[in-house]
């Protein structure tokens, strides 16, 4: 089933639906480690479930001679197999992330081909971020530059255009397509106004609705939906939800997804004596976010689980 129709039921019965999202396990891990993680949160019926997709890393080795010896590896692959895995157990919507880094269009076709083939009808379109050694993003050489470039190569797939000209009787795809959106801009963009404007040429190149980055501060998430819609976009923006589970994260969340942490917030953990605590106020602002929100009426809420799922489950027990 498509996510558009997943909102669009949602909205029918004026009701809100429990996503979340979930990383592919390190390489040599095994896929049990994935499902002991799910199975606690599936009494709660989550109509599709996210899968991330992760780009090469350069790692460098010592050679016998001293000389550093430069190597390409992809430490969570499995995406597509986690997918196919997902929709064959739990009969649940699988959404893999498709990225434009680090891949070339030819990579990224043969990727949504498998896809097709495997009946996964969903995709989320992003640009992705740039590797370690980079300050900066940079395109694969043969690949989409923008998160729009590849919304466009897909809705060409939708429409049995591949990237051989010379295909005959070629087939086409159906994915239903969904996009990032950033209510505090994306860390990139020089303003949140140049931000939705990027944002709506993405959804009018094909795609169906818009996922958001996580913030901890809801009024951040509703600013950002009226600016959208008084910037003629009208499609679905789900708000996406991360509840805080270190004191680490106080310093690391800003600077990785430049996001806002409320002071309330702060005060609150400063103040926690143990991990365990400062884990209990994550869940608990947590809470309280999803209860706002789903009160507003939106029909999804997305958690980010980063492969974890004990505080989810808390949060999903005292919200669906």
């Amino acid at each position: 089933m498509k996510i558009r129709d997943h909102i669009a039921n949602a909205i029918k019965e004026n009701k809100t639906e429990f996503s979340f999202e979930i990383l592919p396990p390190l390489k040599g891990q095994n896929i049990n480690t994935i499902f002991d993680n799910i199975d606690l949160l599936m009494e709660f019926k989550p109509p599709f479930i996210d899968v991330t997709y992760h780009r090469e890393e350069y790692v460098y080795h010592e050679l016998p001679n001293g000389l550093l010896e430069k190597k390409v590896v992809r430490k969570r692959p499995g995406t597509v197999g986690i997918c196919a895995a997902l929709q064959n157990k739990y009969n649940v919507d699988a959404v893999p992330h498709v990225l434009c880094g680090g891949f070339t269009k030819e990579d990224t076709e043969n990727f949504l081909i498998d896809l097709d083939f495997l009946g996964i009808e969903n995709v989320l379109a992003l640009r992705g971020d740039a590797v370690k050694s980079e300050t900066y993003y940079k395109p694969n050489k043969g690949g989409n530059t923008y998160a729009q470039d590849l919304v466009e190569q897909i809705v060409d797939l939708n429409k049995g255009q591949y990237l051989d000209p010379d295909l005959q009787n070629s087939s086409a795809t159906d994915f239903c397509i969904g996009v990032a959106g950033y209510p505090e801009k994306h860390l990139e963009a020089p303003s949140i106004e140049s931000d939705i404007h990027f944002l709506k040429k993405k959804l009018e190149a094909g795609s169906c609705y818009v996922v958001t980055q996580l913030f901890f501060d809801n009024q951040k998430y509703f600013d950002f939906v009226a600016k959208c819609r008084a910037a003629g976009i009208t499609k679905p923006i789900i708000p996406g939800l991360k509840p805080l589970a270190t004191m680490k994260q106080l310093n690391m969340i800003p600077q990785r997804f430049s996001v806002d942490m409320p002071d309330a917030l702060v005060k609150e953990v400063i103040k926690c004596k143990t991990p365990q605590d400062v884990r209990q106020v994550g869940v608990e602002w947590c809470i309280e976010q999803s209860k706002e929100l789903k009160a507003s009426g939106v029909p999804i809420l997305h958690y980010y689980s980063m492969g974890k799922s004990d505080n989810i489950r808390q949060i999903a027990e005292a919200i669906f």
